[in-house]
């Protein structure tokens, strides 16, 4: 019996503490079947108490009264039950059946609890009926519009635009959709044409669907030194889990849209780049690997309610998203190319979905264009590049790993190598993982698992910076943490007190963000160990992360070598990092206006140090000790893991060449 009582006591606490953790820290795939089969185990071993109970009780009816030797109730050598132990162990109360079966019913609440997040999306929502217009790309004179229409009722589709001002103006159709049919998914893209720039416009379809949008500024006009923009990556609906939300309810959305209608109109961001997660095919659980199957995510994330969600500018749809692909998109950690299943059906909706809306290939992009997933473009004072580390990586840290495939790299290497035009202070590349290796968890599904060709690809940055009068910007995402990296060119000579963690200074900067939407990590995994990835910032909590980059001209302290402290006029980037709504960490960097001549002169010229220009972040508590320690013992898991895989093949490799040998 008291083995039974182990039992139950063990099985309920797995109930309760895995189904809290599934539903509001982490929705991992290994908590659904450790909270079911742990409340069979529980239900089963209560069954089983109550019937000890119950021939006890029997037992005890039978002996007589008179018997002196049967000790009573009151003599106090039974133990006592209340209703808090039952309630907190799971334990059947002697006294109380009521909460016997109160304890059996939260159990069994917490299941179906577990049970609503992982299928009622899946099930109340298959969103085949789902209807969306939304922008994408936007360039001086014109903007990608993507829109799905299921319902041939509403065919041929008339696409219209006018500007916003004057609201009399005529529209001006730019063409018309005649067919759409499953082989898109019922989606279509069209590019509306002969805008002007920096312009706000409206558009229509004549399904009803319409929005607005601000064309990009004209290369070399006064508002092409300005640009806003926010990045993020990663997000889930309806998690930390709300049996009262709706279960597409995407609240980093809705979070990001409420602070960004707080802005001034000068802050207002131009686009969100997104850096991947947008689905996630395998959390909780895959229940498919068909391209249906990957179609159906993408129209349940655009059937949430949280795009209608309404700011001073307008609903969240409103707002041109851009993207990039990761790993959640196909599969966690994939690295097997582009050929292998589920790549295909994978790729299949991120292209009809975000590809056709995005903006163009680089120039150079040494692929067939029809291959190519990686893009490029200006927008005012910046020039970005945006990687595309899932279609053509390979297995990480072999001798030849690659994370971008040999044509890509060609490709971000010209393009590093390629002066910008006149005003273009930024070269702007973003990954969907980040560069550093300072996060010491899963560091090889990162570029630290490829560490020769981010070597290569770092010394091409350097040289654009010392010779282009140019400053490089990292954006990344994938970690559901915030942290700010800078990566010292060697020739720069600088000291240890300037390589110390957490400071301000000079290299390049990465800034890699997330989730908008999703858990978070509170178990410490990130921190410096080398010179080379110097740790600037890191906030490892908050379901909702996103930066918001503006970048206008300003005057900023010169670099190390100004002869005065003077300051001197600048293109200068601000990055402010929110968490769940709020602002809580604020960086500067800048280029000076004369940098471009003067670059190439003098050899010693450097750019002027990042510097912290906000900082409302909490110091790490007590309780960072113990977190760290966690991300430690984790991060030694994985190498011993790894050790003992590698020994296991190693093994399995000499007994198959001694069995071919004999």
């Amino acid at each position: 019996m008291a083995s039974l009582h182990v039992v139950a006591v063990t099985s309920s606490t797995a109930v309760r503490l895995f189904s809290y953790i599934f539903l509001r820290w982490i929705p991992g795939h290994l908590f659904v079947p450790i909270v079911f089969t742990s409340l069979v185990v529980y239900l089963s071993t209560l069954f089983l108490l109550l019937q000890g109970q119950s021939a006890s009780n029997e037992r005890v009816e039978k002996i007589p009264k008179t018997d002196s030797k049967r000790p009573s109730k009151s003599d106090g050598k039974e133990p006592r039950d209340s209703a808090l132990k039952t309630l907190l162990t799971g334990l059947p109360s002697k006294r109380s059946p009521l909460w016997t079966w109160m304890t059996a019913l939260i159990n069994i609440i917490l299941a179906i609890l577990t049970l609503d997040f992982l299928i009622r999306s899946i099930v109340a929502y298959p969103s085949p009926d789902a209807a969306f217009s939304r922008i994408g790309y936007v360039s001086p004179t014109t903007a990608n519009l993507l829109f799905r229409e299921p319902d041939a009722a509403q065919l041929p589709v008339v696409v219209s635009y006018q500007e916003t001002e004057p609201a009399s103006q005529k529209w001006t159709q730019e063409g018309t959709v005649y067919k759409i049919d499953n082989s898109t998914d019922f989606t279509a893209s069209v590019t509306l044409r002969n805008l002007k720039p920096s312009t706000p416009y409206r558009y229509s379809l004549s399904n009803n669907k319409t929005g607005t949008f601000v064309t990009a500024p004209r290369p070399g006009s006064p508002e092409a030194n300005r640009l806003s923009f926010v990045t993020s990556s990663c997000l889930k609906p309806n998690f930390p889990y709300n049996i009262l939300a709706h279960p597409l309810r995407v609240s980093g959305i809705e979070q990001m849209t409420e602070a960004l209608g707080k802005l001034p109109a000068l802050l207002k961001p131009a686009f969100m780049l997104f850096l991947g997660d947008f689905i996630y095919i395998d959390v909780p659980l895959r229940f498919g690997s068909s391209i249906d199957h990957y179609r159906s995510e993408y129209r349940r994330i655009y059937s949430s309610p949280s795009w209608a969600v309404t700011s001073e500018d307008g609903p969240a749809i409103d707002l041109p998203w851009i993207h990039t692909l990761d790993d959640h998109e196909i599969e966690n950690d994939w690295s097997r190319g582009n050929k292998t299943a589920p790549y295909p059906a994978a790729a299949d909706p991120f292209i009809h979905y975000h590809v056709n809306a995005n903006p163009p290939i680089p120039e150079k992009p040494f692929a067939h264009p029809d291959n190519v997933t990686y893009f490029s473009f200006i927008n005012g004072p910046a020039s970005f590049f945006m990687l595309d580390t899932r279609t053509y990586r390979s297995e990480p840290t072999h001798k030849n790993s690659t994370i971008l495939g040999s044509a890509q790299l060609q490709s971000l290497l010209a393009y590093l190598a390629r002066p910008e035009p006149t005003g273009v202070r930024w070269k702007i590349i973003s990954s969907s993982v980040p560069f550093t290796k300072n996060w010491h968890v899963g560091t090889t599904d990162t570029w630290g698992g490829f560490l020769d060709e981010r070597r290569a690809v770092f010394e091409a940055m350097w040289k654009a910076e010392r010779e282009q009068g140019v400053r490089i910007i990292l954006l990344s995402g994938d970690r559901h943490e915030f942290a700010a990296t800078r990566f010292p060119d060697p020739e720069l000579g600088l000291s240890p007190d300037e390589l110390r963690p957490n400071t301000a200074g000079l290299g390049i900067h990465e800034f890699s963000v997330g989730p908008l939407s999703m858990f978070y990590l509170p178990i410490r995994t990130y921190y410096q160990t080398d010179t080379e990835d110097v740790s600037v910032k890191y906030a490892p909590d908050g379901n909702s992360k996103f930066g918001l980059i503006d970048i206008a001209d300003g005057f900023e302290e010169p670099g190390l070598d100004a002869s005065s402290p003077s300051t001197v006029r600048s293109s200068v980037l601000t990055y402010s990092l929110y968490v769940d709504g709020e602002v809580v960490w604020k960086y500067r960097l800048s280029v000076p206006h004369d940098y471009d001549a003067a670059a190439g002169s003098r050899k010693s010229l450097h750019l002027p140090p990042g510097r912290v220009v906000g900082d409302k972040l909490v110091a790490d508590g007590w309780d960072a000790v113990f977190n760290t320690a966690i991300g430690t013992a984790e991060m030694l898991g994985e190498k011993v893991a790894q050790k003992a895989t590698k020994l296991y093949y190693e093994v399995l490799e000499k007994l198959r060449v001694e069995g071919r040998l004999d």
